[in-house]
């Protein structure tokens, strides 16, 4: 009974972190870390960072790698099997994906219509700098003095920043990035 209450406070939580999650993985950031690290306390903010970092590194969708991470992790740190994790993380993933299906469905019947709505125009006026604030707020949060980053990562951050606005092939800054970690750390 404990683990069905469990999963059902997961599903619950990335329903709502899928809903209202506006903007893409970044902006959701903030959702999930206040929801997840604060509301539940499923996992540590050090954990929450760890999530992020290797969420940018693997591929497909901030929100549903960290819903996959947090799902396991929530199930079998509360003492279950790896089994349980498992299922843990298919209904986080399921719940965070299933309100954008659900949304895309309605949006893609009435595009026609909506799309020369001046209403949904004002509201996609007035969501951009939500969003834009929202982004601004997940990256305060990986910066805060108790997930201070250091000296190290600052430097790694500034030349790869550089190097992009000299347009520097994405894909070797990551490699690179990474081959930096793996030494300096």
């Amino acid at each position: 009974m404990e683990l069905l209450l469990l999963y059902l406070s997961l599903a619950l939580a990335f329903f709502k972190i899928g809903l209202f999650g506006f903007g893409g993985g970044y902006a959701m950031l903030s959702l999930i870390q206040h929801e997840i690290v604060v509301t539940h306390q499923w996992i540590s903010v050090e954990d929450f960072t760890n999530i992020v970092a290797i969420s940018q590194t693997t591929p497909g969708p901030i929100a549903f790698n960290s819903a996959t991470y947090i799902g396991y992790s929530a199930v079998t740190d509360s003492g279950f099997s790896h089994l349980a994790g498992i299922i843990g993380s298919a209904i986080c993933t399921l719940s965070v994906s299933v309100p954008s299906l659900i949304l895309m469905t309605i949006v893609f019947l009435f595009f026609k219509k909506l799309s020369k709505s001046q209403m949904l125009q004002a509201v996609l006026q007035f969501l951009r700098p939500a969003v834009i604030g929202l982004i601004a707020a997940a990256a305060l949060m990986l910066v805060t003095p108790d997930n201070f980053v250091d000296v190290k990562s600052w430097a790694i951050f500034g030349i790869v920043a550089i190097a992009s606005l000299k347009k520097a092939d994405p894909i070797l800054l990551i490699a690179l990035s990474g081959v930096a970690g793996f030494f300096l750390y």
